[in-house]
């Protein structure tokens, strides 16, 4: 069995903007609060970093900024997928010279890749780099999926260490567990199938909600690996109205408002994302009553 990458709750950080410009200063506020909430690694530039808005010199800079502010006391995951591959290679390398702990690599998105080019697309990028690779299956946002079988192919590479696994169906996720759970380290890609997922096997999560709630998250996810099931069940119970609250639009929407009535971060968007509306802004205040957050 291959060691994991981190055991536990990685956070998927957004990132701050203010006055159009990247706001590296409440960035680095982000990073020192999680490691001190106990956060068990950190992911700049997935999906709730909003990666497609960027510039190149945007994202170097975040990387940057986000490895020297870790330094080492977390590892530090970078984005790196693209459609493209010659783009995700370049990403990829350009991660690890900055320091990232590893990358993440989503699916290409619209092209819809056959299987043979979904294969090649991973090996080109694991290829590249000598820092691990964690795979993520999000066929949400992509438009396809990859099937356990693929993934558990994928795992042969020697680069490819994990995947971030955001399918929701059940039968999916076991036979993931059953093809993989020895060849790789699964994280569960959606905070409400944690606990499921960790039952069947997964080393933790990449969560969205631990931008807000770090330390729930986290002792959510350690409970299960510390052999206490009945507690990560009550967490997970808790915490499981905030997670549907921040799934009342399209991430990071609701994440980041969240985090701007915390005062972490300005409630500033690209676009096309836009801010919520009235009545699911409430909503996400209500959640943050609910556990004590404000």
């Amino acid at each position: 069995m291959r060691s994991a990458l981190f055991y536990g709750a990685g956070t998927a950080l957004v990132t701050p903007f203010r006055d159009g410009r990247v706001d590296y200063d409440a960035l680095e506020r982000l990073i020192d609060w999680q490691i001190d909430c106990e956060a068990d690694a950190l992911i700049v530039l997935g999906t709730t970093g909003e990666p497609n808005t960027v510039t190149a010199s945007e994202r170097r800079a975040i990387v940057e900024c986000a490895v020297a502010r870790c330094a080492g006391r977390v590892p530090l995951i970078a984005g790196a997928g693209s459609n493209d591959t010659r783009l995700a290679v370049e990403y990829a390398v350009e991660a690890q010279l900055l320091g990232a702990d590893a990358i993440l690599v989503v699916t290409p998105y619209y092209n819809k890749a056959s299987r043979d080019g979904i294969l090649r697309h991973f090996y080109a990028v694991a290829d590249s780099v000598e820092i691990p690779v964690i795979v993520y299956n999000v066929p949400s946002r992509t438009g396809m999926c990859l099937k356990p079988e693929t993934i558990a192919e994928l795992a042969r590479h020697p680069m490819i260490r994990g995947v971030k696994e955001a399918h929701c169906d059940l039968s999916h996720l076991v036979d993931l567990a059953r093809l993989c759970g020895d060849g790789m380290a699964i994280y569960s890609g959606n905070d409400l199938n944690t606990l499921t997922m960790m039952a069947l096997g997964a080393r933790g999560v990449i969560s969205v909600a631990a931008n807000v709630a770090p330390e729930a998250i986290h002792d959510l996810a350690m409970a299960w690996i510390r052999g206490d099931p009945s507690l990560c069940r009550a967490l997970q119970f808790r915490v499981t109205p905030l997670i549907q609250a921040l799934s009342c639009e399209v991430n990071p929407i609701p994440v980041k408002a969240a985090l701007s009535m915390m005062g972490r971060v300005e409630n500033e968007l690209r676009l096309p994302l836009t801010p919520l509306s009235a009545p699911k802004e409430q909503r996400i205040r209500d959640s943050l009553h609910q556990l004590g957050i404000l």
